[in-house]
């Protein structure tokens, strides 16, 4: 396997507008993208995308992308503590939304988590997630593109 970074998707719970992003852009890009779902997912033929099963469970899939992801690889999940762990190694991270996590926002982004958590443990109905706007796919889109911009165009 090339040592160019390569895009790792939590896919699992990433939606399926975000994937057809990314199967156009590691096309496009010639990047390996990499799935890792506990379900089997259809993929497009392609040299760049493929997919890894894992077995169900918590945390399974997530624990299997903080393994392979190195330094330099882009990680998509809405998991904060996945994005955490992948900022330590020196990945970056995004959210399926645009957001990007940062060595600096992310502490925030797990107290805010770990806060909601408590709420939810409390009987509190927090809600969900609002549903995917096309403004969220563009931000996706461009937080995806300024990465791919900037990535070594040579093996590191």
């Amino acid at each position: 396997m090339s040592d160019a970074p390569r895009i790792w998707v939590d896919a699992d719970a990433c939606p399926v507008a975000i994937k057809e992003i990314l199967f156009r852009a590691a096309q496009r890009a010639q990047i390996a993208v990499t799935l890792v779902a506990n379900h089997a997912l259809r993929v497009p033929s392609s040299p760049y995308i493929r997919s890894i099963q894992v077995p169900g469970g918590f945390d399974v899939a997530d624990n299997e992308i903080a393994r392979m992801v190195t330094a330099g690889d882009l990680v998509v999940t809405q998991d904060i503590p996945l994005a955490a762990t992948v900022i330590s190694k020196g990945a970056l991270a995004i959210h399926p939304r645009g957001e990007l996590y940062t060595p600096e926002t992310i502490q925030q982004r797990l107290t805010m988590r770990n806060f909601m958590e408590e709420l939810r443990g409390a009987g509190v109905d927090t809600g969900g997630p609002s549903a995917l706007h096309a403004r969220d796919k563009q931000a996706f889109a461009n937080q995806l593109d300024r990465w791919l911009a900037q990535r070594p165009s040579t093996p590191r």
